[in-house]
């Protein structure tokens, strides 16, 4: 099997809510002013990455995943199933919510809903995310929503810089202003939006999907007390686990001296969030994506460097 690291060139997105980091903090080529989203391995159609070295330069990793399954450990998916991103949110999103498979197989003809999770690389002191909503029935959340009482309906959390937060679909939610996350999710582009305060782009408000956001909200909810969880205290040079799920399973590693990890996974995509280093002898620096594919067996990660990990 094959010993390359698979380097994956970004798909980058301009935003209504997007800032300048990535742009001047992570220095992606084609960045401006308003890139929200880095979409840093995907094989979404909407952003499909490039491989940038080796034996598969210049193939995407969607065509990579239909011919070269074995790279993939033989997975059955029908598409590549992870998307990861870094979110730079310079405003706030809309208030929105995600669909499930079996919504979406119906309704929008596409493989996958969308479960995502959150790593919180940076926010404001005091910072808060929208995650849940306040109504008891189905009846009051549509009451809610029809008559514009947006701040009854939702619920804030507080949150801080190095938190992690599990959205699974059905779980209304909105990223602030001044956040910068690392998110990991399905490889799917389906949003619906409950509110977007009315802003206009290119002089028209952004269309909202109330009656898709009232079929899937899932009423009621515990997800403001569910969603979250704390990642202080975390070993250092260790693969630390933040989630497993139906989905995906992902990992948090703070490198500050050698780590060998075991590639034991059908593939290992990582993400590095702070820092720089090598991967066996390979410099890595502060915004790279990569993919360790099947069978590549222990690789030596060295430097000082924050990474977060996952697989399916």
């Amino acid at each position: 099997m094959s010993k390359e690291i698979l380097f994956l060139k970004p798909q980058l997105k301009d935003v209504v809510w997007g800032g300048n980091k990535l742009r001047d903090e992570f220095g992606y080529e084609g960045a401006g002013d308003s890139t929200g989203e880095c979409w840093g391995i995907s094989a979404h159609p909407n952003g499909d990455c490039e491989i940038k070295n080796g034996t598969y330069a210049g193939k995407t990793l969607s065509a990579l995943y239909a011919e070269n399954r074995e790279l993939f450990g033989g997975i059955t998916a029908e598409e590549f199933p992870l998307l990861i991103k870094i979110i730079d949110a310079k405003q706030n999103l809309s208030i929105q919510v995600h669909p499930d498979d079996a919504y979406v197989k119906e309704h929008e003809s596409c493989p996958y809903g969308k479960t995502e999770c959150w790593y919180v690389m940076d926010c404001p002191e005091d910072a808060s995310l929208v995650i849940g909503h306040n109504a008891t029935t189905r009846d009051e959340l549509k009451d809610m929503i029809h008559e514009g009482r947006y701040e009854e309906l939702i619920k804030n959390v507080p949150v801080h810089k190095g938190d992690f937060l599990q959205i699974v679909p059905g779980t209304v939610h909105a990223i602030k202003g001044g956040f910068t996350i690392l998110e990991t999710q399905q490889s799917s582009d389906i949003t619906y939006r409950v509110y977007d305060y009315g802003r206009l782009v290119d002089g028209k408000e952004r269309p909202l999907h109330v009656q898709q956001s009232i079929d899937v909200i899932t009423v009621p909810d515990n997800a403001d007390k569910d969603a979250l969880s704390h990642t202080d205290g975390l070993a250092d040079n260790t693969m630390n686990q933040l989630i497993s799920c139906d989905f995906y399973t992902v990992w948090k590693m703070n490198v500050t001296d050698k780590v060998v990890v075991d590639q034991k996974y059908p593939f290992l995509l990582a993400s590095v969030l702070e820092g720089k280093g090598s991967v066996d002898g390979t410099p890595v620096n502060k915004g790279d994506h990569f993919i360790l594919p099947a069978g590549y067996g222990e690789a030596v990660f060295e430097g000082s460097m924050e990474l977060i990990l996952s697989t399916v």
